[in-house]
């Protein structure tokens, strides 16, 4: 080591100068390093893949005690402002859900022919339609459903507005329908006729709607009777 050969230098030194004496010059015993010692001396590289070892231990230990589900290390270096939540909670609601309120009556859950709720304040007027079906035409034919359920609303239609009433105050509407010629139900028909009257231009709105399909109906030519409810502030 080192000082061991200084040492021992200088002694050879001192033999050399008096030759008939000998040096009394005291030796250093070899000192072990110590671990901090060794440390210090290592190489920044080392001590820089010692770091990472440890450091990559760390995050093992740090996923595996978290378990399925939890945060990806990667979500650990982000910005905080990639994982704040949204400032209000009806950023996270989709659009469908947020009600539509209508002269006092709140509309929910908007779908593409009907609304999920209706909620009808205490203040509303409310009028209810009996069950009614399409006329018979000229030849004698029923027609089909599409052409029912046109012809069954027309007659609402008529009858609210000579109430004072429109279609946009609608807020229920149930129809019993049975199967056609061929036994099959024509729930397309009815839909394509249904559409005619609501989610227009002319009436924006929808109501709650329920469709059952029943062995017969009461008029045998009906392939659906509907009934309606009506309420406005």
């Amino acid at each position: 080591m080192p000082k061991k050969i200084a040492n021992t230098e200088v002694k050879a030194e001192l033999l050399e100068a008096n030759p008939g004496e000998t040096a009394d010059v005291e030796t250093e015993e070899p000192v072990e390093e110590s671990f901090f010692d060794k440390l210090t001396s290592l190489s920044n590289t080392s001590v820089a893949l010692i770091a990472g070892i440890g450091l990559a231990f760390v995050i093992a230990l740090v996923t595996m005690a978290s378990g399925p589900g939890s945060v990806p290390v990667e979500a650990l270096t982000q910005q905080p402002s990639m994982l704040e939540m949204p400032e209000t909670v009806s950023e996270t609601v989709p659009a469908v859900m947020q009600p539509v309120a209508s002269g006092g009556i709140e509309r929910q859950g908007e779908g593409r022919h009907f609304f999920t709720t209706i909620k009808i304040p205490p203040s509303a007027s409310t009028l209810y339609l009996s069950g009614s079906g399409a006329s018979p035409k000229s030849d004698g034919a029923w027609g089909s459903m599409e052409e029912q359920t046109i012809d069954t609303f027309n007659k609402f239609k008529q009858t609210l507005e000579a109430e004072g009433w429109s279609m946009s105050d609608i807020v229920q509407v149930r129809a019993f329908a049975v199967a056609g010629e061929y036994g099959l139900l024509d729930f397309d028909g009815f839909n394509r006729g249904y559409r005619e009257f609501f989610g227009t231009d002319e009436n924006p709105q929808k109501p709650v709607r329920s469709f059952v399909q029943v062995a017969d109906l009461v008029v045998p030519g009906w392939l659906v009777e509907i009934e309606i409810r009506a309420a406005k502030i």
